[in-house]
């Protein structure tokens, strides 16, 4: 059994539509896909409808916070998207998506990035724009060879010299959040330091207390002693050690079921969840 629990399509910053994404996961050989894309769940009903035989969806969303000044994300699964008080936070994210994405291309002219915001509106098309859409643009132009090369201290990383913040929800916060609406909560590549800070595993053991679920692991941001590092410390705080490709299409170097997750961590994610069911095609 093949499980990925960590997609994008285009209705955040992935390149597949929700519909393309759970076709290619079947013909990629998976038997269950969690569809997570950024503070939204918009992709949910068009990726159900198109779900082909065989295959289980996962409805999830990956939020994003900060804590003591570094971003995170937490994957969400099986939470009510109705739920009003989580719904609302969403909002509050994507809102602030637009604004923040104009400044940060703004910066980047400034840096003489020869970018315009309509090529990056046309890149994002009907998806919630971020950072992945600024930094397409950028390799359109010649500035840099890969969307990787943009998150980096010259450009668009959290300590980059075209960053800026936006509105994020303190982890704790997500977590009683995501508990109220019958999910369940995964720290996504905690310790992905190419990503830029981590939170030190202290804070994991203090969300972990605080009802995190569980840790993405396996992860293409996590190096094998990382990985190892991880299962480890998951088992020490009672966690669950997931697996997932964190997968965007053409937009990054990364395949469906790159990275999976144990049958078992899938089953207790499903029997934990109460704000939604996994969808069967």
């Amino acid at each position: 059994m093949r499980i990925d629990l960590h997609t994008h399509s285009t209705a955040s910053d992935g390149t597949d539509t929700p519909a393309e994404l759970v076709r290619n996961a079947a013909a990629a050989g998976l038997d269950v896909v969690a569809l997570t894309d950024h503070d939204t769940v918009a992709g949910h009903a068009e990726a159900a409808a198109a779900l082909p035989a065989g295959l289980t969806l996962v409805t999830g969303a990956e939020l994003s916070c900060r804590l003591n000044g570094i971003s995170l994300h937490m994957l969400a699964y099986l939470f009510d998207p109705a739920e009003p008080e989580l719904a609302r936070e969403r909002e509050l994210v994507r809102d602030d998506r637009v604004p923040r994405a104009q400044a940060m291309v703004g910066k980047l002219r400034d840096l003489g990035v020869p970018i315009s915001w309509e090529q990056v509106l046309r890149i994002a098309g009907d998806g919630s724009v971020g950072r992945p859409h600024i930094a397409e643009a950028m390799v359109e132009e010649g500035v840099i060879e890969t969307v990787s090369d943009a998150f980096t201290e010259e450009w668009i990383a959290g300590d980059g010299r075209a960053y800026v913040s936006k509105h994020e929800l303190d982890p704790f916060d997500a977590l009683r959040l995501i508990k109220g609406a019958g999910g369940v909560a995964v720290f996504a590549h905690p310790l992905a330091a190419k990503r830029g800070q981590c939170v030190p595993e202290s804070a994991i053991a203090d969300l972990a207390a605080a009802g995190l679920d569980g840790v993405e692991a396996d992860h293409a941001d996590h190096d094998p002693r990382t990985r190892e590092r991880l299962h480890g410390l998951a088992a020490d705080l009672g966690l669950l050690a997931t697996g997932s490709s964190d997968y965007h299409g053409s937009r990054k170097p990364l395949a469906l079921g790159d990275f999976t997750t144990a049958p078992e961590v899938y089953a207790e994610i499903a029997a934990r969840g109460s704000g939604a069911t996994p969808v069967t095609g």
